[in-house]
């Protein structure tokens, strides 16, 4: 990967929180930011082209940053075509993309975009969706801990890593969440499971996150990690504790995965969607 940020940028004041967010990440990572504006190639109505023409989106956005953080490295790039393949080809070889979870023109009530969701379901590399307003921030409790889900029985190495070396570079703690569910055979019988019956499966869902953790607590002796196995949905789960954290970190598999996609639209924080 090449060693750059890039922030994908519209001209909605949600995708300027994007790159404000992409700007500190940069700056905190020592690492040069690449804003990148998409505009289609025909050439649009005057009407299309407020508060400012497609060429000069990326520009725009650049002396907002440079003057908000003048010790950060950082480029305009403008291109024509469509969002999804233009930005795709671009962040091939980032280390990190950054975007607003929706773009310009898009309902205030569509909690995700489309172009947030091809991405989420088909980047290269890792994928950081910022929500318009960081409501996270204004949530009591709040903390800037980075959250990881982690499927204890196929744990994705590269969600961990991407999670605990956040961790690590934030200095803050590392919240790992596994949530599971009672076997078939216990879910559909119409009698409730025993307590202890429940209680050993518990453990052994504790053993196997204990044991997904435990090269990467090696790896990273200095970050401090609180494990919780709850049975509860894992996109609920991720969700909830996305209201008091500052960051969630999701695995996204070979295929397209759904617990990403229904965090994504209820989610509180940033959350980072990582190739497995």
């Amino acid at each position: 990967m090449e060693r750059v940020i890039i922030a994908g940028v519209d001209r909605s004041a949600r995708s300027r929180v994007a790159a404000d967010w992409a700007a500190r990440e940069a700056l905190r990572r020592g690492l040069p930011l690449r804003v990148v504006h998409v505009a289609p190639p025909e050439n649009l109505d005057p009407v299309e082209q407020w508060p400012y023409r497609p060429d000069t989106v990326a520009d725009h956005v650049v002396a907002e940053l440079t003057a908000r953080h003048p010790s950060l490295t950082v480029r305009a790039v403008s291109l024509a075509g469509a969002p999804v393949p233009e930005l795709r080809a671009a962040s091939a070889h980032a280390e990190l993309v950054v975007l607003g979870l929706r773009g310009e023109g898009q309902h205030a009530r569509m909690p995700l975009g489309s172009t947030a969701a091809a991405l989420a379901t088909g980047c290269a590399g890792p994928l950081v969706l910022v929500p318009g307003t960081l409501a996270g921030l204004d949530v009591p409790g709040h903390t800037d801990a980075v959250t990881v889900g982690v499927d204890a029985r196929d744990p994705s190495g590269g969600a961990l890593g991407f999670a605990f070396e956040a961790a690590r570079l934030h200095r803050v703690r590392l919240h790992a969440v596994h949530a599971w569910a009672l076997p078939a055979s216990a879910a559909e019988s119409p009698f409730p499971l025993p307590e202890k019956d429940r209680a050993a499966l518990e453990d052994h869902e504790e053993d196997l996150l204990s044991d997904a953790l435990r090269p990467w607590r090696g790896k990273y002796p200095d970050v401090e990690v609180r494990a919780d196995v709850l049975l509860f949905p894992p996109a609920g789960s991720l969700a909830h504790a996305s209201e008091t954290s500052g960051l969630v970190v999701v695995g996204r598999h070979t295929a397209p995965g759904t617990t990403a996609l229904a965090l994504l639209e209820h989610a509180r924080c940033p959350v980072a969607v990582v190739p497995s």
